[in-house]
């Protein structure tokens, strides 16, 4: 490959803002290509550990990210009734001792925004808005992005970070089939400033209940406080971050929670909620000159706090591989998907059954969510869950 050739990105997220970032330090040209006519995100919250923070970090723009965002002192666990707290770790300085970087609340427009500003620093033009991909055709030698006005784009390789509902995917392995989880998601932001000050703690706080789970954390250097609310329910399967939904009906949904919970509901700017839809992970996500990193190849279900850390894991080895493997495209993207097709699924599976470790029945009485807590949450056990999580080093990945 020339390094003047483009690599093609279709989306302009976490994952697709990451890969054309390391690409373009790397020296290679990148032309992203947004839906949306102005570069956003959802405003929603989202949980950096240290594996993802290395990447920030080695991309030069983890000092900026540190400056809008909060370092969480550790994470616990509440049990949905009485209020009762147990330190699930530490975080902060422990975690830069364990594992060489710290643990980041984040909310995902400041991320988006520090990514957009470095990849506009290299390439002021690198980022297309309004430009939405329709589909794209292949051939030995290089690969041309369809938009959906009609437009067409050349490029040496198509990276498709176009999300959970990728027209990319799409192409490549046929039309999704979501299966619902059986959960529905409440998520907003609150002001923190309307918060009690026993509710403005810099911790991830984790309550847990039967059949029902809510995780809140401070972000945009402490102004806001997240929240998700997570509840099986089989009355709502609409798949959508923009929904609203109202006050009264998610109190209603975590009717007999602790008082802490209902006082952050009631805060809520806008309640918003989302079906939360399970995906069988792919067996191959890359062909030829196409791939996809993020959401387009792994969506994952909410309950390891890893998907914005796979994206970003991803754009990093996927720049790795293009330039090692730069004179024969297909092997770079095949070397990729090889580095990081077992870590992901086994993410997606792991996501899936911390979730139903949160909703677990035992917790209906004190007592018993007492001694399942002890047991589950035990050291040993969390190092089990963690560890291999938070230990990644995108640098050592063999390629």
């Amino acid at each position: 490959m020339k390094k003047q050739e483009k690599i093609l990105i279709a989306g302009g997220g976490i994952g697709g803002l990451t890969a054309a970032l390391a690409l373009l330090k790397r020296g290679f040209d990148v032309q992203v290509f947004e839906q949306a006519p102005e570069l956003r995100e959802v405003g929603a919250g989202l949980q950096l550990s240290a594996n993802g923070l290395r990447v920030l970090y080695q991309l030069g723009v983890g000092e900026a990210l540190k400056a809008v965002s909060c370092e969480a002192a550790g994470k616990e666990i509440r049990l949905w009734s009485t209020g009762q707290a147990w330190k699930l770790f530490d975080l902060g300085a422990n975690s830069v001792a364990q594992y060489g970087y710290s643990y980041f609340m984040v909310y995902r427009p400041d991320l988006l925004q520090v990514l957009a500003d470095a990849v506009r620093a290299i390439k002021p033009d690198a980022i297309m808005l309004d430009a939405a991909c329709a589909g794209f055709e292949q051939a030995d030698d290089g690969v041309q992005l369809i938009l959906a006005d009609g437009r067409r784009f050349d490029g040496a390789a198509l990276i498709g970070a176009d999300g959970v509902h990728s027209r990319i995917r799409n192409q490549l392995v046929g039309a999704d089939k979501p299966k619902f989880s059986g959960c529905l998601a409440w998520r907003g932001v609150i002001p923190m400033k309307r918060l009690p000050d026993h509710l403005q703690r810099p911790v991830g706080t984790n309550w847990v209940g039967p059949g029902a789970h809510v995780i809140h954390y401070p972000l945009h250097g402490g102004e806001l406080m997240n929240f998700v609310g997570i509840v099986e329910r089989d009355d709502w399967q609409v798949e959508s971050w923009t929904q609203q939904g109202t006050h009264e009906e998610c109190h209603e949904h975590f009717k007999g929670w602790n008082d802490d919970v209902h006082t952050l509901i009631s805060k809520l700017d806008v309640p918003f909620k989302w079906a939360l839809m399970g995906r069988d992970p792919l067996d191959q996500w890359s062909f030829g000159r196409v791939s996809m990193v993020g959401d387009a190849c792994h969506p994952t279900l909410p309950f390891l706090a890893q998907g914005a850390v796979m994206a970003l894991e991803d754009g990093y080895i996927l720049a790795r591989c293009i330039e090692r493997y730069q004179d024969e495209l297909p092997l770079a993207l095949r070397k990729y998907e090889a580095a990081r097709i077992e870590r992901t699924n086994r993410i997606v599976l792991r996501s899936t059954e911390n979730g139903r470790r949160f909703h677990n029945p035992a917790l209906a009485s004190a007592d018993g969510a007492a001694d399942y807590v002890d047991r589950e949450w035990a050291e040993p056990k969390v190092r089990e869950r963690y560890d291999w999580l938070f230990s990644y080093n995108v640098d050592e990945v063999e390629i």
